[in-house]
């Protein structure tokens, strides 16, 4: 016992002593070098999760320009359409070019399809839920997220798993938002502006490239699949 306060005095004095200042000078060298390391390691989780978090395209000008294997490299597993002006044009006069063959790619890359329509014309939609083979809520009343919980529990996956692709700021992209999903926003294919379009369309869509390749369209095709399935 007087051996160990022998001990426990000494120890004591030698803490409470000024260290030499060679060994001050370590010790800062050491901090300095473990601040770098830690500096270094957050900057590189830091450039991981953003790089990670905006690999998916923000825009795009045609539907077939987004790579599937990039998106499912995402985690992405399911795609929530629209119809107006991304895949067709509101007067139906227009498709957007490769846009089944890439539909039907991406289904056979395993991705699962819904389509959220605002538009009201019910022959319409069911003529491109059945060319698509795709389910259709119309009208969805975007960006209200009730549609797309919908459409993501008819999916079977969580938010973070869907990406919404539509050509709108105010109905997909923020309905995408309001869901907890991705969003890729596509040019808006041409049609006759509504009147809110003339007054703020440049803030919520982007024109469609006067140089891209368009498809045209013969609105004829709903008139024989009424006739043939209504």
């Amino acid at each position: 016992m007087k051996n160990f306060k022998i001990w426990l005095v000494k120890w004591l004095r030698w803490h409470s002593s000024p260290q030499p200042k060679v060994r001050a000078e370590v010790s800062s060298v050491d901090a300095q070098k473990a601040a770098y390391r830690r500096h270094l390691n957050f900057s590189r989780q830091a450039s991981h999760i953003l790089q990670k978090r905006h690999k998916l395209p923000r825009r795009v000008h045609l539907l077939a320009e987004i790579e599937i294997a990039r998106i499912q490299s995402c985690g992405i597993k399911g795609i929530i359409l629209d119809l107006d002006n991304t895949i067709v044009s509101e007067d139906d006069c227009y498709l957007s070019p490769w846009a089944e063959d890439w539909i039907t790619k991406a289904k056979l890359a395993g991705l699962e399809f819904f389509i959220l329509s605002n538009g009201k014309r019910r022959y319409r939609v069911k003529y491109w839920s059945h060319r698509l083979d795709i389910q259709v809520i119309s009208p969805a009343k975007k960006p209200f997220p009730k549609a797309f919980r919908q459409a993501i529990a008819y999916m079977r996956l969580e938010p973070k798993q869907v990406v919404v692709i539509g050509d709108s700021l105010h109905t997909d992209v923020l309905g995408a938002w309001l869901s907890g999903c991705h969003c890729i926003q596509s040019s808006t294919l041409p049609h006759p502006p509504r009147w809110w379009e003339k007054l703020a369309g440049k803030w919520i869509q982007t024109s469609y490239p006067d140089d891209y390749e368009i498809w045209d369209f013969d609105a004829r095709e709903y008139k024989s699949f009424s006739d043939n399935f209504c």
